[in-house]
């Protein structure tokens, strides 16, 4: 990194679906946030608009230090289908690796169902003739002139991008390179995406599927992050901009423009860094994060300190996630990502009476625009939001900061006109039924991440962010059994601030396949150098020196004749046959924890290397937050929430974070924000610890 410009500002993006937050950290070690609303024609306005605004007209934009970025433009591509025209070109009698995925149904009931459509149309998938063995071998030698006439095709298909994933070629990577030698050659302007440099691991539908995603979406990125820049440097401003990526590290933009499908879950990633931080400094081991924003509800877990990873996720379906019990309805990818799971349950969810009478909550959402019914901008359909608006547990008014304006009459009406009016109910019932129906969505996201991988709920605490979080967490930890809600400061900017704690990272992975018990280690000593020296080269090739990279090897691990692996730590970069047995040891245990028993013959086989680089740069990573940007110490009007029929109406007070101490409240009572509202149900108990996180007590029932 440069020298600091004096009184240089490091600024933290977070896209979300309703709001664009910033954190700005200055040289000090203060914190500043601001929350806009995200401009879904042009997401790079809503940001530069922000830190224009923040600089104000006498600040130099000299001092913008930093820019480190999470989007959901790679996400909302897939969701939506607006990702480039692709072709995909792949080895003879290998086309409909696409559709013939793996054998996996979620709604087994479901006889409506369908597969999601590939990606890459049967038109545009090209075979040419090519055989290597499972060793790399050359069988049959790449016939050069076929690719010829692919380019011709791919050139009358109006193609943007082209996936090349050949068989075996994560053994070697020759035939790809010099099939796209000669697309480049003829199509300069078209984005190639090699799976050999992309996911260089065994499984054909795996590396398939990651390699045509990254396709998929790196020229929509590529045109983002280019139009970022532009309308940063009009205002000039200069800064290098990084991007998180779903493992929970930085890359810069020039990387993740062209590996875009390693930043597809980058926001939410960022709430996770910055949850591990915190429960760290807090001396919190276990937490279940509960992250809410506009669109969608995220969960994930820290165990013992550590975030948890995960080898696949999938992307595009009902729920989000790296679960295998409940996979195959969006499009499978083989990327290091943090286990997090993700439904559609935001605050601007519509909410809806279903053809059976049944209230649905999502996954559909108002969005940013038109948003809410109660922000008066041409929804009429009731959301979550406009459900805790009508019981009291959002006030009516202005929300962050002002920058929207809520209306209760109009959410009202959308909620009379939708639900209560056609399920036969009264206003406050119904509003209070969409609420906990949303409840009920964020519950089933924190089982696929704990109760699904073996871990009891009861046995963390919940941390809970996201402008909507605070809103519903307590209801969803009294379903779970959990006892202890932390809210940290800030939390409707949490993800924001997350991406201000991380770190560079980069990964990369090789396949070898061997039985540990004869395990190679000449073999596996130069894989892993081998690997050590690509990220080396990488590190170097993005301006950052060596001697500040910290490096850590992973394995994948299953017992032989199974096609499921495990991933575990490896002790060392070169380890030896005790490492590998602790190797062993850590696979047993979660696969113990995972299917409620151990195989009976313990022959295993170490499938694939992974190696981590992270980038120690020495930057300020921790901030303070003023009393005013808390909520300071006021106690403001007491309102009426409606707590559901069991308790009903009850006039409760609403105060800032700063007035809670050490000292137990009891509940009703409402802690209000700049960014979010922290509720604490009756027969709960707040406080605030000395880090500023407000601490949410259930009672034991």
């Amino acid at each position: 990194m440069s020298e600091a410009t004096p009184g240089a500002l490091r600024v933290g993006v977070d896209i979300g679906g309703t709001f664009t937050d910033l954190v700005f950290l200055d040289a000090e070690g203060h914190l500043h946030k601001l929350k806009t609303p995200s401009t879904p024609d042009d997401y790079a306005r809503a940001i530069v608009e922000g830190i224009t605004r923040r600089l104000g007209e006498h600040e130099p934009a000299a001092r913008i230090e930093e820019i480190v970025h999470a989007t959901t433009v790679a996400t909302n591509a897939i969701l939506e289908r607006s990702g480039a025209r692709t072709a995909l070109v792949t080895t003879e009698g290998f086309r409909d690796v696409l559709e013939l995925r793996r054998i996996r149904i979620p709604l087994v009931y479901d006889l409506s169902w369908e597969k999601p459509p590939p990606l890459v149309e049967r038109a545009l998938r090209f075979e040419v003739t090519e055989r290597l063995d499972a060793r790399g071998v050359v069988i049959t030698p790449l016939e050069g002139s076929a690719v010829e006439a692919i380019a011709d095709a791919i050139e009358a298909g109006g193609v943007e991008a082209v996936a090349v994933c050949l068989l075996h070629a994560y053994r070697d990577g020759a035939h790809e390179g010099e099939v796209a030698r000669r697309l480049q050659a003829r199509l300069p302007g078209v984005h190639l995406s090699l799976s050999s440099a992309v996911l260089p691991e065994i499984q054909e539908f795996e590396r398939t599927s990651t390699t045509v995603v990254n396709a998929y979406v790196a020229p929509l990125i590529g045109r983002y992050l280019g139009e970022l820049r532009r309308q940063l440097a009009e205002r000039e401003i200069r800064a290098p901009i990084l991007v998180m990526q779903s493992n929970g590290g930085l890359v810069p933009a020039s990387t993740a423009a062209d590996r875009p499908v390693t930043i597809i879950e980058s926001g939410p990633a960022a709430g996770v860094v910055a949850a591990a931080r915190a429960a760290a400094e807090a001396g919190y081991a276990n937490v279940i994060t509960l992250d809410m924003g506009g669109t969608t509800t995220k969960a994930s877990m820290i165990e013992n300190g550590g975030i948890l990873r995960a080898r696949d996720y999938e992307v595009g379906g009902a729920v989000s996630v790296s679960s295998r019990l409940v996979r195959g309805s969006g499009y499978l990818l083989r990327i290091p990502v943090i286990d997090i799971s993700e439904v559609g349950a935001g605050g601007g969810s519509l909410a809806r009476i279903d053809a059976g009478g049944a209230l649905r909550v999502g996954p559909r959402s108002a969005g940013a625009v038109p948003g809410p019914a109660c922000y008066g901008l041409g929804n009429d359909r009731p959301t979550v939001t406009d459900a805790n608006l009508v019981i009291g547990l959002l006030h009516d008014g202005s929300l962050a900061g002002g920058s929207l304006v809520l209306e209760r009459a109009r959410a009202e009406r959308a909620i009379e006109a939708h639900v209560a009016g056609p399920a036969g109910l009264d206003l406050q019932a119904a509003a209070y039924g969409i609420h906990l129906v949303a409840n009920s969505n964020m519950v089933r996201a924190i089982k696929s991440v704990s109760v699904e991988r073996g871990r009891d709920p009861a046995d963390f605490v919940m941390m809970a962010f996201g402008g909507a979080g605070p809103l519903h967490a307590v209801g969803v930890a009294r379903a779970l059994g959990m006892r202890r809600v932390v809210v940290p400061p800030a939390p409707g900017l949490f993800s924001a601030y997350g991406l201000l704690r991380a770190e560079v990272e980069h990964h990369t992975a090789r396949t070898v396949l061997f039985d540990t018990s004869a395990a190679d280690r000449t073999v596996l000593r130069r894989v892993l150098e081998e690997m050590r020296a690509d990220l080396a080269a990488r590190i170097r090739a993005e301006g950052f020196g060596e001697e500040a990279v910290q490096m850590r090897a992973l394995a994948d691990l299953r017992y032989r004749g199974q096609s499921s692996e495990i991933m575990v730590a490896l002790a060392s970069l070169d380890p030896d046959g005790a490492a590998l047995r602790e190797a062993e040891e850590a696979f047993e245990s979660e696969y113990e924890r995972i299917y409620g028993h151990r195989g009976d013959h313990r022959v295993f086989e170490l499938v694939n290397c992974h190696l981590v680089a992270t980038v120690i740069r020495g930057v300020e990573h921790q901030g303070r937050w003023p009393e005013e940007a808390l909520g300071g110490t006021a106690t403001f009007a007491t309102r009426e929430v409606y707590f559901g029929p069991e308790t009903g109406s009850v006039r409760t007070p609403v105060l800032g974070r700063e007035a809670l101490d050490e000292h137990l409240r009891p509940g009703p009572l409402l802690v209000q924000e700049y960014d979010t509202t922290i509720v604490v149900p009756p027969g709960c108990h707040a406080s605030r610890d000395r880090h500023g996180n407000v601490l949410v007590d259930l009672p034991v029932e």
